[in-house]
């Protein structure tokens, strides 16, 4: 059936008629295979897809009544549905002007591979690799006829349906189309990555190769050599001992042959060949624009392409206008947000904080490629990073000792990396702090109230001006100064404790109970909640059951409801700007989702008695108390002791004045961005009601300025928002490094530490103290159930965790530093922490008893 533009029904199309526009058509590898045949000097095996059309045409009217049940799935049916969609789909008979379509294209004494190609397969955001069924060496019409019918079928296997799910790709818009292609007996096959899979550098070529036919590499059942090229020169070759090959059977299908002993080491391909087919690699990156995953082949002395997708698990590299070499640094693992962002979200963080970020994969980099170039700058930013994360300094050094990553020295020297170290020390003022405080709040209330009769585009002009207003708050000297004050004497008092006494982590008790810190504030106040609500059951057991953000507006109708809603409405009002994931302005806050607070709020209602958060509190202040006499105590006894008492009374005193400030910069710039969220979700709702915007969440796709457009034109790209939407989801599914380069190397550090117990979990000691515990493995605060005692584990923690604090026994996480907000609220509490724990909601598991050890910094798994 001869396509045309037209719309009309297309059964077959040649790979001469495909390009990457006809996914929808053709599938994925169809599509590919299409763009591959295109490329100069690459030669593919001649074929033809049978289309979607036809897949529409036999299979889908008769999947109707599955289809919904298969978009829910539980475990215990996925499979016998799944099961049962390919029943259905082996037992339709193919229309003949489907047959007739396929069967003119063939020659009946020739193989053929049949191969399926979803239209979500080989996509630049998924590649479902593996998830449906490939056949070879199939002879003869009837059998391709039935082999095809086997790969629509292959749509509806269990995995692949599990992967959809878990993938967000509805069912009902995955169609199947397949590749017929003449079969190539080659005597060498593999897989080429045009980028090294396993260190993500863009720069390496890695090529898998074994006898015979490539399925059997993909299935595992051979060993193959493994060849690393870069640029005309082998690298790396390591040769595997091959016992098997698959080869063509003559009857059709394939069959394992065992090799002789004299091949079994003998390389499959030679160096020469290996380069050659590097840079064939490269010429299809060039083609397709990003590192591919190629399935390649060797008859004689010719390399054959039957297959290229994209590499969907690198992670991606910020762009750069130069070639030079450059080192990213992850600004979620130092903010503790190391999921994607949102475009808007991205956007107003990049206009709002002072240093340049690069973007990518939807996290945040900062670039320190002038600092660590420097030969002044470096050992001071090493010295930093290894103070605030061991891990981060250790992927820094990773890059740097290794010798072959050159970085080119900057023009003139860079800035001084802490603003304000430089000025003179401020004094020991609590009146400081309060002074800081104040300003940030008339700073909001003067937003609050001049936003308000802003709409169009003069709210977004309004917005950017504030953003200055911001900036001058976020980089104001003096809040610096307060925030080293209380870092530097954190550092004094540890070091000079150990050198003097022996004493470990001595400031991770001095700084309990320090005034002025908003978050620990935010979970000691929601226990004065559960106070207020305690009292009247009726609205406790309400809570239990409520399953609805409006919750509030139904509290009032209950017996001292009007109590318990205006403790939480008076909390929110506090805190209602907080929530997971808090720097991208998008993630909804408490007070759009109060439900989030309930779990932790039920936790303490159950478990406390009235009058815990002032108990808690106290408790805080008399450990200071009593260590800080110790401390001075000790050190008395000591020649010159009365000297460093004194040097040590003035830097506990210091570090209580100045320790708390370090939390509220951030509950400022929080508390901004939420005003600006309300007045942009309220333009956005107006947009709507103007028909110009499908949904008032549309606008978290767009960034500040094209949404800024859409307020000035009325015009707005639905497929610009459609395809962020889905390039998000791919996004969620990639793990940021620490530490990235301009080859998409990832690093991301290692413990260098010996002495620790056998098979304990090594991480960087925060909180002092030892604890043992039931561990509690929590990916959504919203779901922590959690007992007193309980030690969570979780990928991270911010200060919308704070809440739960209160009820732990220890602390432990995947990613964090001395100075994160996690170690700082452990250390208020009194919980010992570890943080930086590589895999630990991996590694330990939900129940397990485990010892924390927040003084030398490990874990241990408890039988």
């Amino acid at each position: 059936m001869v396509d045309t533009d037209s719309g009309a029904t297309t059964y077959v199309l040649g790979f001469e008629q495909i390009d990457r526009g006809r996914i929808a058509l053709v599938g994925g590898k169809g599509a590919n295979l299409g763009e591959l045949s295109r490329i100069e000097g690459t030669r593919v095996p001649a074929g033809f897809c049978v289309t979607t059309d036809a897949y529409r045409r036999v299979v889908a009217d008769a999947l109707e009544d599955r289809l919904d049940q298969l978009s829910h799935p539980n475990i215990e049916n996925l499979a016998a549905l799944a099961a049962d969609a390919r029943r259905i789909i082996e037992a339709i008979p193919i229309p003949d002007e489907v047959a007739v379509a396929i069967a003119g294209r063939l020659d009946a004494n020739t193989a053929y591979a049949v191969r399926s190609s979803a239209t979500a397969e080989d996509l630049p955001t998924a590649s479902f690799a593996g998830q449906q069924d490939t056949f070879l060496n199939i002879i003869g019409p009837e059998a391709v006829l039935e082999h095809v019918r086997l790969c629509w079928a292959s749509l509806f296997t269990e995995r692949a349906v599990a992967y959809r799910v878990r993938n967000g790709f509805d069912h009902r818009k995955v169609h199947m189309a397949v590749v017929v292609q003449r079969m190539v007996f080659p005597e060498v096959s593999g897989i080429l990555f045009t980028a090294d899979p396993l260190s993500g550098n863009r720069g390496i070529a890695s090529i898998d190769a074994g006898f015979g036919l490539g399925e059997a590499m993909v299935s595992g059942l051979v060993n193959t050599d493994v060849y690393k090229v870069r640029d005309d020169t082998l690298i790396e070759k390591t040769i595997a001992t091959k016992h098997l090959a698959l080869h063509a059977a003559p009857e059709g299908g394939t069959r394992e042959h065992t090799l002789a002993p004299e091949l079994r080491r003998q390389p499959a391909l030679t160096d020469e060949r290996a380069i050659r087919l590097a840079h064939l690699g490269r010429r299809v990156e060039a083609h397709f624009g990003a590192p591919q995953d190629i399935e390649w082949c060797l008859t004689g002395d010719e390399f054959r392409i039957v297959q290229s997708r994209p590499i969907t698990a690198l992670f991606p590299v910020p762009p750069t206008d130069d070639a030079d070499n450059h080192i990213y640094l992850s600004v979620g693992h130092q903010q503790m947000m190391t999921d994607p962002m949102k475009p808007l979200g991205l956007s107003i963080w990049q206009l709002t904080t002072p240093r340049p970020m690069a973007e990518a994969g939807g996290r945040l980099f900062v670039d320190a490629t002038d600092r660590l170039a420097s030969a002044t700058g470096r050992a001071q930013f090493l010295e930093f990073s290894g103070k605030t994360d061991p891990l981060m300094r250790d992927a820094l050094l990773s890059v740097l000792e290794r010798g072959d990553f050159d970085l080119t020295p900057p023009e003139r020297e860079p800035g001084e990396l802490l603003p304000g170290r430089d000025a003179d020390p401020i004094d020991t003022d609590p009146a400081i702090v309060a002074d800081l405080i104040a300003r940030t709040r008339t700073s909001l209330a003067v937003l609050d109230r001049d936003i308000r009769e802003k709409y169009g585009p003069e709210l977004f002009d309004f917005i950017l001006a504030d953003f200055r207003e911001l900036r001058r708050l976020m980089s104001d000297p003096r809040s610096h100064q307060a925030i080293l004050a209380g870092t530097d004497a954190t550092w004094w008092l540890n070091e000079q404790m150990r050198t003097w006494l022996g004493e470990p982590n001595a400031a991770d008790i001095l700084s309990q109970s320090a005034p002025d810190n908003i978050t620990s504030e935010m979970g000691l106040d929601l226990l004065d909640v559960a106070d207020a609500v305690r009292p009247h059951p009726h609205v406790v057991e309400f809570l239990r059951g409520a399953d609805n953000d409006t919750f509030l507006d139904e509290l009032p109708e209950l017996p001292g409801g009007r109590e318990a809603s205006a403790a939480i409405r008076c909390y929110l009002d506090k805190y209602g700007m907080r929530c997971v994931g808090e720097i991208d302005i998008t993630r909804p806050r408490w007070s759009e989702h109060p439900t989030a607070l309930l779990p932790a709020l039920l936790t303490n209602i159950d478990n406390f008695p009235p009058g815990e958060s002032r108990r808690r509190f106290e408790r805080g202040l008399n450990e200071a108390a009593k260590k800080e006499d110790e401390l001075l105590q000790r050190l008395r006894s000591l020649p010159d002791g009365a000297a460093k008492a004194e040097q040590t009374k003035a830097m506990i005193d210091r570090l209580r004045t100045f320790v708390g400030y370090r939390e509220f910069p951030k509950y400022g710039i929080v508390s901004r961005y939420f005003v600006y969220k309300k007045a942009l979700l309220a333009e956005a709702d107006r947009q709507v009601e103007a028909g110009v915007l499908r949904d008032r969440e549309d606008i978290h796709y767009l960034r500040l300025q094209e949404f800024h457009d859409v307020a000035r034109t009325g015009k707005v790209d639905n497929r610009l928002i459609r395809a962020r939407e889905e390039a998000f989801r791919a996004y969620q599914t990639l793990t940021p490094p620490r530490v990235l380069t301009s080859d998409g190397e990832t690093f991301s550090g290692s413990y260098r530490r010996e002495n620790l117990p056998a098979d304990a979990l090594a991480g960087l000691p925060v909180s002092t103290g030892t604890v043992e515990g039931r561990a509690r493995v929590v990916g959504d605060l919203t779901e922590a159930d959690l007992a007193p005692g309980d030690i969570l584990v979780t990928a991270y923690t911010d200060p919308s965790w704070s809440p739960v604090f209160v009820t732990l026994g220890g602390l432990v996480t995947e990613v964090g530093g001395l100075l994160t907000h996690g170690a700082v609220i452990a250390r208020e509490y009194g919980l010992p922490a570890v943080v930086g724990v590589a895999d630990a909601t991996r590694l330990i598991r939900d129940g397990q008893r485990i010892r924390v050890n927040g003084t030398d910094g490990y874990v241990e798994i408890l039988p």
